[in-house]
């Protein structure tokens, strides 16, 4: 008895997260890492702006400009990134290349530091930074693109196959 237990055990599969949960997740888990990292870059002096410009326009007091606001600064943009991944989601999760992804990084780039650029004081206008910081501050948005957009176009063409293979295996109902 227990060795047929362990047996049907072994054979239940893990039910796939929804593509809902899994975009949300992208979204998290991409704001939190990319903006953790550009953060380190500033703290190596590749670039001149700091997550905490995103506090600027709305927190009160110093302590914005400290670690706490780094830290708070960090987990917003994660759940920003949320929004965000499912805008990649609704618009571009058709796209079977990186280069979409690469390309939604860019426009991010383009949103963050032209359109937006007057309500964070922080951001110098564009013509204003240094090359260092232009550089890192494309790369780091080219490759958040890249890794939310990659990884929601690669779960729903993996969605579409497992529909696909389930729809082919189904029995046909005969008359």
């Amino acid at each position: 008895m227990d060795q047929e237990k362990r047996k049907l055990e072994q054979e239940q599969h893990e039910k796939p997260m929804s593509m809902v949960a899994m975009v949300a997740v992208t979204g998290l888990f991409g704001g939190l890492l990319w903006s953790s990292l550009a953060q380190f870059a500033h703290y190596l002096n590749f670039t001149d702006v700091r997550v905490n410009v995103l506090l600027e326009p709305w927190a009160f007091g110093a302590w914005k400009k400290g670690w706490i606001g780094t830290v708070f600064s960090i987990i917003a943009l994660g759940i920003i990134s949320i929004g965000v991944a499912f805008v990649y989601y609704w618009t571009m999760r058709k796209v079977k290349s990186m280069w979409g992804g690469a390309i939604f990084g860019l426009l991010l780039f383009l949103l963050v530091f032209y359109v937006l650029n007057p309500v964070f004081p922080g951001i110098k206008p564009i013509s204003d930074l240094s090359r260092n910081t232009l550089v890192t501050s494309v790369c780091f948005y080219l490759l958040y693109g890249v890794f939310v957009g990659y990884s929601i176009s690669f779960e729903e063409n993996e969605l579409q196959y497992r529909e696909k293979n389930n729809t082919a295996a189904a029995p046909q109902e005969t008359e």
